[in-house]
């Protein structure tokens, strides 16, 4: 039993110098590897200008009162003088069927457009992608959704620019 556990020894041990000899003998001659060229950092966009709540309020409805003039615009409009009161509903998620919202728990509209006594649009104002899982948004956009209105909505922490806003107010209404 001995004989054999020396003579395993002494061929793994050949085997094991034989394969440090290949592979140092491989790194030696391997060729170097290319580098990869050096990109340069991609072009950030325009970021939006750091204005607080009431400055994003006044910069729409600069926007809005200047380029919609056949409109009147009313700010701040709580969802229930779109959808009424307790007797509208709405439910919005099929996961839970039996959980209903009422419109009094709804995100005021930033901004709603009228069109003579009807209301034509609605312009919703929110900080960051997250304001659309907010509840008090959802349920806002689902009333507007109910009442036939456009919901447009706008992402404070984008730039915004005049040009962008006017084309997606225009392409809703």
């Amino acid at each position: 039993m001995g004989l054999l556990k020396n003579l395993l020894k002494a061929v793994a041990g050949d085997a094991i110098d034989k394969l440090k000899e290949n592979l140092e003998q491989t790194v030696k001659t391997a060729a170097p590897q290319p580098q990869r060229p050096v990109q340069a950092a991609p072009e950030r966009k325009a970021e939006a200008p750091e204005r607080s709540a009431a400055e994003w309020q006044a910069y729409f409805r600069d926007i809005i009162h200047s380029t919609f003039p056949g409109y009147v615009v009313r700010e701040n409009v709580p969802v229930t003088d779109i959808a009424g009161f307790a007797a509208s509903e709405c439910q919005l998620y099929k996961t839970r069927p039996r959980k209903v919202y009422k419109a009094e728990w709804g995100q005021p509209y930033s901004f709603v457009l009228y069109q003579g006594a009807a209301p034509a649009a609605v312009v919703m104002l929110g900080g960051g992608h997250s304001h659309d899982a907010n509840v008090k948004y959802l349920v806002a956009r689902m009333f507007a959704k109910q009442s036939g209105l456009p919901y447009i909505n706008f992402y404070t922490q984008m730039p915004n620019e005049r040009d962008y806003v006017v084309s997606r107010i225009n392409k809703f209404l």
